[in-house]
């Protein structure tokens, strides 16, 4: 009768306000579960990991119970950091994946697949902030698992694309993904209603042992069990060794507020690199050929520099202060001319997932993101768990020389970042925008659309996006002004005008008001939402 992801006509959200309590996130139901939790006297971290453990649910093509997440907290007037992302199997190496026939690291399979953070990340986050146990806050992710739900446009979409991804791929390994994840054999079409039952149970599980099935039970079992099947590394012990580690989230002051991210293995130094070059910039005005030239220009430099020095902090050769000193900042923006340039690594002196914001009626608000890094991850589904296993291994490098190179037990560059904004020691409240290495990309432009060019957290989202391929290269989205493209191309930049939006990255923003309320924005890019008390 009609076609769900057809758009004759542009749509136009406004910001959601609430002064009890807000939920966003990428998925209609999801957003809700949250807003559920808090319902039931929960708080904002409550919410959260409700909300998170959802997304497994209602949105498998960008993460899963086998995938990795980071949070920012501000619980009581304080911040908190949570990097939950696992580290590789100590019985990998690269000679050991070099003697299986890899060149590189690979994409798909057992190889790629480090232990997964999510699960022990609710179980912390909740632990340590929660009002409610953790199964009542997995509640709503069992039930709908269990009872199934339709699958909304977006997803159907990226489900459709996944399935031409995975369907290819031949051996065993793969088997359980095409029995769990399509329906007869094909993916769920946009409104059929999939259940999952499977992943309802190992849900159940976690929330009933909080945690302990997951990385010292039968769930464990399960994982060694298929790992040793299919030539993966991963084994109980690696699971039953992993522990989140609380950190100090690191921050630059940009025109008066300060942007707030998760320090390394995580890239959102890279966005707080790209506001420090930005910051010494003269502002231009919104839209024009020198507003994105400059931000094109910055963020090659930052990026240039990220992708060279950021790994696991205890394999870092540089501190984060560092690469966050303003002088670096300054000196990295004295190499932008009128024209683009190749970006060449600096020296500073030395010293494919989603995404949640929630607040609650306390003044309590969480910055949460988790990913299986590629769609579904490695195309690795646990038989009889439903637990679809990440592939962040694969950004690691199999050259001994290189920052990043694979180690036993080492965590990898991590893309998933989660941000947040402060005043003058105050909470302005948790952003995000998500999309592999889009997002640092995705954090700058946001942040500069509302600081600079005072844009609702709606506008904020809404404004058209680039990003930052390679070399000179840039995607811009098809709404960008085509004479501005054009200028853009005779300073030497190599634009591309792309019509999708997915590679975009998609994003959530909740701001506090003055006067204590929340106001929130959702990305229209996807199936967007915001839950409100």
């Amino acid at each position: 009768m009609f076609n769900p992801l057809e758009k004759r006509f542009p749509s136009v959200r406004n910001p959601v306000y609430s002064n009890k309590g807000m939920v966003c996130t990428s998925q209609p139901l999801a957003a809700e579960a949250g807003a559920e939790i808090l319902r039931k006297g929960g708080n904002a971290v409550d919410a959260a990991v409700a909300t998170a453990a959802c997304l497994t649910v209602v949105e498998p093509t960008s993460n899963g119970i086998g995938g990795d997440s980071f949070a920012i907290v501000w619980m009581k007037d304080k911040m908190y950091g949570l990097n939950s992302s696992g580290p590789s199997p100590e019985s990998i190496s690269i000679e050991a994946v070099k003697a299986l026939g890899h060149e590189d690291m690979p994409k798909l399979g057992m190889v790629p697949i480090t232990v997964p953070g999510a699960p022990k990340a609710w179980t912390k986050l909740i632990e340590r902030f929660g009002n409610l146990k953790l199964s009542e806050v997995l509640e709503p992710a069992v039930r709908i698992a269990r009872e199934g739900y339709p699958v909304s446009p977006t997803l159907g979409k990226s489900w459709q694309r996944a399935f031409k991804t995975y369907s290819k791929e031949e051996g065993q390994a793969f088997e359980e993904w095409m029995k769990v994840f399509t329906i007869d054999g094909r993916p769920p079409q946009v409104g059929q209603v999939i259940s999952l039952k499977d992943h309802s149970d190992t849900l159940e599980a976690i929330g009933k042992t909080d945690g302990q099935a997951f990385y010292k039970g039968a769930i464990a079992d399960k994982i060694e069990e298929a790992s040793k099947k299919f030539g993966g590394f991963i084994r109980k012990t690696d699971l039953e060794k992993f522990e989140p580690e609380w950190v100090e989230p690191v921050s630059v002051n940009y025109k008066g507020y300060d942007v707030w991210e998760i320090p390394p293995n995580g890239q959102g130094i890279i966005a707080l690199m790209g506001l420090n070059i930005m910051k010494a910039l003269p502002e231009k005005p919104f839209g024009t050929v020198d507003f994105y030239h400059q931000q094109f220009e910055a963020m090659k430099l930052a990026f240039t520099d990220g992708l060279h020095f950021i790994t696991d902090p205890n394999h870092m050769g540089i501190g984060v202060e560092d690469l966050l000193s303003e002088t670096y900042g300054k000196k990295r923006a004295s190499l932008i001319g009128d024209e683009a340039v190749e970006p060449l690594v600096g020296e500073p002196l030395r010293s494919g997932t989603v995404y949640l914001a929630t607040a609650d009626k306390d003044g309590n608000m969480v910055s949460y993101i988790q990913s299986n890094y590629m769609g579904f991850g490695s195309g690795v589904v646990i038989p009889g768990t439903g637990i679809a296993m990440q592939n962040r291994g694969h950004t690691f490098k199999l050259d001994e020389g290189h920052v990043n190179a694979l180690k036993p037990g080492k965590r990898t560059y991590h893309t998933i970042i989660p941000g947040f904004i402060t005043k003058d020691k105050k909470a302005i409240g948790p952003f995000g925008v998500m999309g592999g290495f889009m997002q640092p990309q995705g954090h700058l432009q946001v942040i500069m659309n509302m600081i600079d060019y005072k844009m609702n957290p709606q506008d904020a989202l809404d404004a058209p996006r680039w990003q930052w391929v390679k070399d000179k290269t840039f995607s811009v989205e098809a709404s960008m002004n085509h004479d501005v493209v054009r200028q853009l191309s005779l300073k030497g930049h190599q634009v591309q005008m792309t019509p999708e939006p997915g590679s975009f990255g998609r994003g959530q923003i909740i701001l506090k008001c003055e006067n204590g309320v929340y106001v929130g924005g959702t990305e229209s890019r996807t199936d967007g939402h915001i839950a409100i008390l």
